[in-house]
C-alpha cells in the first residue's frame, strides 16, 4: 500500500489544479486519471473547440478579406488538417499538465480510481493494481454527456451516425449536413464551427430560445447572426426519433423529418460518479451529483468534491476556483466559493460573455435595477475591425446599493473583457469609484466605460 497526504480522483481542471496546489504546499499527493490528463475540457471540450473555431475564423477572414483590402484566390479549408492541428494543440497542453504535476511532486496513476473504504483515519483507494491511502480525498470525476431516451439514439451512437462532442471533435471527414440536438453552449459552438466551413447546420431546441439562461436580447441577436451564417433553428421542438439517415421532430406546426449526414447530441451533461464506489464511504449524492458546501466539503469529513461531479456550474474555471477553495480548506485557510460571480462565455462569432444577475433573476430577487446598454460600435477599435458589428454591453445597476450586479456582452473580444466585469460585480464598489478606472484607448473594453457613463 502506498501512503499519501492526499488522493485526488480525476485529472481534469479541478483535479489537476487541486493536485498541483496541494503538491506545491508540501502535501504528498496522488492523482488518479483513467483517460488523459486535462479531462474533458482539455481533450474533448474547451480547448479542442476553441482550436476549431479559431481555424474557422481564419477561413472566414480569408473569404471576406476583400472588405479590408486583402484579396485571396481559391480559398478553401481542409477539415482533416484542422482536426490534426487541434490534436497537436491538445497533446502539447496535456504534456504541460504532466510537467506541472512532476514539478510539484505529484504522483500520477493512469488508472481508474475506486474507493475501497476507510481504515482508521485513512481513506483507501484502488488505482489499477495499486492500493493507495491518505487522510484526505478529493473527488473530481467530471461529467458525461446526457443521452436522452430518444428512439434510435443509442443505435445511432453505436453506428457513428449520432455523436457527442467527444466523437465529433475527432471526426476528420467534414459532414455535408449536421443536426444539433440541443441549442446550449456545446451545440452552438460546434454548430458555429461547422456552419462557418460550409456544412449545412440545423439546431433543434426544445425551449423557446437558444443558449439557455443567457440574456434574451443577446439570444435574439445571436439567432439573427447565426441565420445570416446559414444556420437553421427549430425552437419549441421535440425530437421524436433518429433514423439511420435523419432526425424526426415535432413542433406546433406538426411532425417533420430532416435528412442529415451526422447528428450531434448536445442535450447537456450530468455529473459522473460511475465507478467511484461513493457508497463505500456513505458520500451523499443528489440527482447523481456529489453534495458539497461552499468549502467544497462533502458530508464525509476529509472528503471534498470539485468540478462537474458536484453538479454546480459545469465550467472549467469554476472547477479551478473550487480546487483552490478545497486546498485552502485542507491547509487551514479560510475560503469559500461564490457561484454568483463566476462568468460564462460562448465562444462563437460573435462571442458572448456574462456575469452576475440577469434582468429576470434580479426581478425574482426583488432588486431595483437600472438597465443600460451601450453599443459595441462606441469603441473605435471594435468599429475599425467590425464595421457591420451589432454587439452591445448591458449593465444592471442596483439602485439601492449603488453598484453593478450584472454585465452581459456580445461581440468580439468579450471573452477577454468579462474578467474585469466580474471584478466589478464581485467588489460591489459604488459606481462613482468605478468611474475612476482608466481604460486604455483604443480597446473594445472601453465599451464598459461607455456603459458606466449611461448610469
Amino acid at each position: 500500500m502506498q501512503e499519501f497526504d492526499l488522493i485526488v480522483i480525476g485529472g481534469g481542471p479541478g483535479g489537476y489544479l487541486c493536485a498541483e496546489r496541494a503538491g506545491k504546499a508540501g502535501l504528498r499527493t496522488a492523482l488518479i486519471e483513467k483517460r488523459a490528463l486535462g479531462g474533458t475540457c482539455l481533450n474533448e471540450g474547451c480547448i479542442p473547440t476553441k482550436s476549431l473555431l479559431y481555424c474557422a475564423k481564419q477561413y472566414q477572414a480569408a473569404l471576406h478579406g476583400a472588405e479590408y483590402g486583402v484579396t485571396a484566390q481559391n480559398v478553401s479549408i481542409d477539415h482533416a488538417q484542422v482536426v490534426a492541428r487541434k490534436d497537436g494543440v491538445v497533446r502539447t497542453l496535456v504534456r504541460g499538465v504532466g510537467a506541472a504535476m512532476k514539478a510539484h511532486g505529484v504522483t500520477v496513476f493512469a488508472a481508474e480510481g475506486r474507493i475501497l473504504g476507510k481504515t482508521g483515519e485513512r481513506f483507501e483507494v484502488a488505482a489499477g493494481g495499486e492500493t493507495l491511502s491518505a487522510p484526505r480525498l478529493v473527488l473530481a470525476s467530471g461529467s458525461s454527456a446526457v443521452i436522452p431516451p430518444i428512439p434510435g439514439v443509442r443505435e445511432g451512437l453505436a453506428s457513428g451516425f449520432v455523436m457527442t462532442n467527444r466523437e465529433l471533435l475527432s471526426l476528420s471527414e467534414q459532414p455535408e449536413s449536421l443536426v444539433c440536438i440541443g441549442g446550449g453552449v456545446i451545440g452552438l459552438e460546434m454548430a458555429c464551427y461547422f456552419a462557418s466551413i460550409g456544412t449545412k447546420v440545423t439546431v433543434i431546441e426544445m425551449l423557446p430560445k437558444i443558449a439557455g439562461s443567457t440574456d434574451p436580447e443577446i439570444c435574439e441577436l445571436l439567432m439573427r447572426t447565426y441565420k445570416k451564417q446559414g444556420m437553421d433553428f427549430c425552437l419549441n421542438a421535440r425530437v421524436e426519433a433518429v433514423t439511420d439517415r435523419s432526425v424526426v421532430y415535432s413542433d406546433a406546426s406538426g411532425r417533420h423529418e430532416i435528412a442529415c449526414g451526422r447528428v450531434l447530441l448536445s442535450a447537456g451533461r450530468r455529473a459522473d460518479v460511475t465507478g467511484l464506489n461513493a457508497e463505500a464511504l456513505g458520500i451523499a449524492l443528489e440527482h447523481g451529483a456529489v453534495v458539497t458546501d461552499r468549502q467544497m466539503r462533502t458530508n464525509v469529513p476529509g472528503v471534498w468534491a470539485v468540478g462537474d461531479c458536484n453538479g454546480k456550474l459545469m465550467l472549467a474555471h469554476t472547477a479551478y476556483r473550487e480546487a483552490e477553495v478545497a486546498v485552502n480548506g485542507m491547509l487551514g485557510k479560510k475560503d469559500a466559493i461564490d457561484y454568483s460571480i463566476i462568468p460564462s462565455v460562448i465562444y462563437t462569432t460573435p462571442e458572448v460573455a456574462c456575469v452576475g444577475e440577469t434582468e429576470q433573476s434580479a426581478r425574482e430577487k426583488g432588486l431595483d435595477v437600472q438597465v443600460v446598454k451601450a453599443p459595441m460600435a462606441l469603441s473605435g477599435r471594435y468599429l475599425a475591425e467590425n464595421p457591420k458589428g451589432t454587439g452591445f454591453c448591458k449593465l444592471l445597476y442596483d439602485r439601492k446599493n449603488r453598484c453593478v450586479v450584472g454585465v452581459h456582452m456580445v461581440g468580439s473580444y468579450v471573452s477577454e473583457i468579462i474578467y474585469g466585469a466580474a471584478m466589478m460585480v464581485h467588489s460591489k464598489l459604488p459606481v462613482q469609484h468605478l468611474d475612476k478606472i482608466v481604460f486604455p484607448h483604443p480597446t473594445v473594453g472601453e465599451v464598459v466605460r461607455e456603459a458606466l457613463f449611461l448610469l
